[in-house]
């Protein structure tokens, strides 16, 4: 693929200690992820998914090799660049939503935004932007436990989307959802990466997986296979919310 990678693993180890006991969750692994790509990260319990993703997103620190961001090493980067560097490039999308219960959707949204110091209107008008994105916004003024969980993981996304990533991390993000309400994030995931945004997702469920455009398939901390996906499944498109009471 032309152009620089915006994401590199280059020969990663990580190594997570118990005692006396040494886990090697990741073993010299080197990936690259190129703008506008879709990628899903597959393997089973214990490949060291999880631990990669949390290394591409500056969550953690390779224990040898180095994870470049734009080009960037994040090896000698203090804690606090880090946290700049990822708060600047990378949206993430969990499982569990990770919502505040006692705020709106539009709200959570816009919490990132908080400690960026955006002014309040303008955290206004891009929250509700993002949530415009993810097909949402008639339910902006609703709190988590009035929405589905589809609708939820979609406030998640708004929320990694508000900041204006370059990158989405998702680890297993259908993973608490039924097909319906799976097939329905994919159709945003797959509308925001024609539009040019790179997605790298954790999943176990091939059917998830073929939704995106490569797969990269881990055993035991190793790459073992990188796939293109000739003909990615084309999900199908959220209904459209109607404002309550229309």
């Amino acid at each position: 693929m032309e152009g620089a990678p915006i994401v590199e693993a280059q020969a990663v180890h990580k190594v997570f200690r118990f005692g006396q006991v040494k886990v090697h969750a990741l073993r010299g692994v080197s990936l690259a992820f190129f703008p506008g790509e879709f990628t899903s990260i597959m393997g089973p319990s214990g490949s060291g998914k999880s631990t990669l993703l949390n290394l591409i997103g500056c969550l953690d620190r390779p224990t040898k090799g180095e994870i470049l961001i734009a080009g960037e090493s994040t090896r000698r980067l203090s804690d606090s660049a880090l946290a700049d560097l990822r708060n600047r490039t990378i949206g993430f999308v969990f499982q569990d939503f990770s919502l505040l219960p006692q705020l709106t959707a539009e709200q959570n949204v816009a919490l990132p935004l908080i400690y960026r110091g955006i002014p309040g209107r303008r955290r206004r008008e891009r929250a509700l932007q993002a949530l415009e994105q993810v097909g949402l916004l008639p339910r902006a003024h609703h709190k988590p436990a009035q929405l589905s969980g589809g609708e939820q993981q979609r406030v998640a996304i708004a929320r990694a989307l508000v900041g204006e990533p370059a990158l989405i991390l998702a680890d297993e993000p259908t993973g608490a959802l039924d097909s319906r309400n799976s097939q329905g994030i994919m159709a945003v995931f797959q509308r925001l990466n024609q539009q040019g945004l790179t997605i790298i997702q954790v999943t176990h469920d091939e059917q998830i997986a073929h939704h995106s455009r490569r797969i990269v398939r881990l055993r035991d901390g190793s790459v073992v296979v990188e796939e293109e996906v000739r003909e990615p499944f084309v999900a199908q498109e959220p209904a459209e919310v109607e404002e309550e009471g229309a």
